[in-house]
């Protein structure tokens, strides 16, 4: 039986967690927690998770939006294609700004032909009816949402659908999280760990995180009694001195995780030797892009994409915030110049971003 969700968002149970960590929190040290997922950022603003813990346990935003982490260069270059293709693409990705603010938004206003869609699917419905345009599918995300892009691909290959390609801007989460360890930033205690991502690859490829960086690490849900469980399951390794990854979100993630749904990523993706992302600069092996088989469907090919690195707005903190930094009241434009009605930055824009989040559910929280 699946559970309501009202049930993972009760107030009682929620104090009575509280009141289990206030239990055990140690006085004497600071538990800084690193959420890596927007989703939870945004459950832990809505929810007021901060208000219920002690005030030595610190939550940190981490890199896991992918609408955030996504540089410049590569938002100019779907804005580039619009000019010669129909350009499907999700609806968080039509407000960030690119160079000189521009956004698939302001370019569909201005006449290019920039579609939203819900979904993968869309995009080559989109191809199908239009059999004389070239249609343009703007792929994003994690691991959550590459099965579906790699499932389109298979099936324009399978109907030799010579007018759609794929603009491939897929992440991976591990090496993120290794791009946020291993640089010099915030020491962290603990990292609660993305629930849906973790769903399709499972707990295998975090054991790095305990085993390198000697860091404990708990798969959470997104409902607020998942974070907080999450958060007292944290503190308890902390205590005893262990670093291990640990599953909060049972009822969702395994060990081996979706393994047809790692299969059909392998059989359309591989890795890129390097992609930029937004605060992290350069990481090795953390993007996917279309296997040669694939290749008659890639964007980057067909329309000969050189993807230039452009700088964030000087006013802009979101590459700090999105490395744990800064918090996002910290930025001089937040909730001034930069609102989600007039975003500088995609921290501003994205659903899972951390200064949507805390406009939203925190404007005026300054600690």
């Amino acid at each position: 039986m699946i559970p309501y969700v009202d049930e993972f968002r009760d107030g009682e149970l929620a104090r009575s967690l509280a009141g289990k960590i206030a239990n055990e929190v140690d006085p004497a040290r600071t538990y800084r927690f690193m959420e890596f997922c927007g989703g939870h950022t945004h459950a832990i603003s809505r929810y007021g998770l901060e208000d219920l813990l002690p005030s030595n346990i610190e939550l940190i935003h981490g890199p896991g939006c992918p609408v955030c982490v996504l540089p410049i260069g590569r938002v100019d270059d779907a804005i580039s294609l619009s000019k010669h293709a129909i350009v499907a693409s999700y609806a968080d990705m039509m407000r960030v700004p690119g160079s000189n603010s521009m956004s698939l938004i302001k370019a569909k206003a201005a006449g290019a032909d920039v579609r939203m869609v819900y979904s993968a699917k869309d995009a080559i419905e989109i191809a199908k009816k239009n059999p004389h345009r070239e249609v343009v599918f703007f792929a994003i995300g994690f691991e959550t949402t590459t099965p579906p892009t790699a499932l389109v691909a298979r099936e324009a290959k399978a109907l030799k659908l010579d007018n759609f390609s794929i603009f491939c801007n897929h992440v991976l989460t591990p090496p993120a999280l290794s791009g946020i360890l291993d640089a010099p930033g915030v020491p962290l205690e603990g990292i609660i760990g993305p629930s849906h991502v973790s769903a399709v690859i499972g707990l295998k490829p975090y054991a790095y995180v305990a085993e390198k960086h000697r860091i404990p690490m708990v798969i959470a849900g997104f409902e607020p009694l998942d974070v907080m469980q999450s958060v007292l399951m944290l503190v308890r390794q902390v205590n005893r001195g262990e670093a291990k990854i640990d599953n909060e979100y049972t009822r969702a993630v395994t060990q081996e995780g979706n393994l047809r749904a790692q299969a059909l990523m392998e059989e359309v993706f591989e890795l890129r030797e390097t992609f930029e992302w937004r605060g992290l600069g350069h990481l090795p092996k953390s993007a996917r892009k279309m296997k040669a088989e694939y290749a008659d469907f890639d964007a980057e090919l067909r329309f000969d994409i050189k993807t230039r690195q452009v700088s964030d707005h000087k006013a802009c903190e979101c590459g700090a915030i999105l490395r744990g930094l800064k918090r996002p009241h910290e930025c001089r434009v937040f909730g001034t110049a930069c609102t989600p009605d007039n975003p500088l930055g995609s921290c501003m824009v994205s659903s899972e971003g951390a200064c949507a989040a805390h406009y939203s559910f925190g404007r005026y929280r300054t600690t």
